[in-house]
């Protein structure tokens, strides 16, 4: 019985190996696709969302809403 319990858990080790080299292929695939201009777009707007949460904190401790 101990042998095929350690054998179970091997496989399930092997799975999630292999299931997260899928989703780290996957993410590599999805950022080798944009292009610079694509890339760039993405960061203004990150950095535009970032700004609007900073305000908001600002205010909140300032005591604005």
């Amino acid at each position: 019985m101990k042998l095929s319990v350690w054998k179970l858990l091997g496989v399930a080790g092997v799975a999630g190996v292999t299931a997260t080299g899928v989703i780290i292929a996957r993410d590599q695939r999805q950022r080798a696709n944009l292009t610079p201009d694509e890339v760039r777009s993405r960061l203004h707007e990150r950095l535009a969302e970032a700004g609007v949460e900073a305000e908001k904190e600002a205010g909140e401790q300032r005591g604005t809403p």
